[in-house]
């Protein structure tokens, strides 16, 4: 494997018209604002693009765009995760073939398979002959991948990293310290990136590589600024640039994503900037007033929006 997998990587949100249909167009915009704001890699198709209720062939026309909209001019991480091993399967050969340059597998969800079971996930995955990056996220799925398992899968051939979404700061440690630092020793780079805008900081500083970030949605050149200054060991800028974002990490995640990230793009583009979002689809529902009002007040602090509106 040669590809590369660092730097600022986007979750894209999937924009949606207010009937509830996928915008095609949205989409597309949306991918080349992120590539003109700089950004290092998009992941389409993860959990922020609500991949739970996309049909198949919404999720085909996504990656085919994406694929034509990026045209090899950063890499392309597609979301390719099931708990079902054969499904899985099936996507990761589809994202393949359409001409993604990686894939993105979560850890099986709700049946929560034990090691065997996860070793041999993963093997299939990684024998469809594309890189795979493994999406480690407990909250979501109800089981965590330890250090030591991730070692078994890291020695899998095509296996190429972790989005590392644990929350749990010792374990991060110990990925990078006895995976990941040792496999770019000797050439065989297994790359760790941030399931968590918050950790980005400290994640990197460990010696991890970036982040694939939700809010990054919103501000791709900030997210970008962040992952440049940690990957120059600029640590003093970073420190700046990570408090200056963390109310604004903070109040993305204030209800479950991507619901406030993609009312923050809506209300920014009320503001001017081309940010394609529209409604959630069920059954996630729209952000609680309150919350709206602190979002925006957010909004209003960083400079995105000009005075809060009573608007989604």
């Amino acid at each position: 494997m040669n590809k590369t997998f660092k730097g600022a990587f986007t979750a894209l949100v999937t924009p949606m018209k207010e009937n509830g249909a996928v915008d095609y167009d949205g989409f597309r915009a949306l991918v080349a604002r992120q590539i003109d704001e700089g950004i290092d890699g998009l992941v389409p198709l993860g959990t922020t693009g609500e991949t739970p209720t996309l049909e198949d062939g919404e999720e085909e026309q996504l990656i085919r765009i994406a694929v034509e909209a990026t045209a090899g001019r950063v890499p392309l991480i597609v979301g390719a995760g099931s708990n079902s091993t054969p499904h899985m399967e099936g996507y990761v050969k589809r994202a393949r073939d359409l001409g993604a340059d990686a894939v993105l597998v979560v850890t099986p969800y709700y049946n929560k398979p034990n090691d065997s079971g996860l070793i041999g996930h993963f093997e299939r995955a990684a024998a469809a002959g594309i890189p795979v990056i493994i999406y480690n996220i407990a909250g979501r799925t109800g089981r965590n991948i330890p250090a030591a398992l991730m070692n078994k899968l890291a020695d899998i051939p095509g296996i190429a990293g972790v989005k590392e979404a644990s929350g749990d700061i010792n374990q991060i440690m110990e990925v990078i310290e006895k995976i990941a630092l040792p496999r770019k020793d000797r050439g065989a780079p297994f790359w760790v990136l941030s399931g968590d805008d918050s950790l980005t900081l400290p994640l990197m500083a460990l010696g991890g590589d970036g982040v694939v970030s939700v809010i990054s949605n919103l501000v791709p050149r900030r997210i970008k600024a962040l992952t440049a200054a940690c990957l120059a060991g600029n640590y003093e800028e970073a420190r700046r640039l990570h408090y200056e974002l963390l109310p604004l990490v903070q109040h993305a995640f204030i209800e479950t994503n991507p619901v406030p990230v993609k009312v923050a793009m809506n209300r920014a583009a009320l503001a001017g900037t081309s940010l394609p979002a529209g409604p959630v689809r069920p059954p996630l529902g729209p952000l609680a007033p309150e919350n709206r009002a602190k979002l925006f007040a957010v909004l209003e602090h960083a400079g995105l929006i000009q005075g809060p509106a009573d608007s989604t």
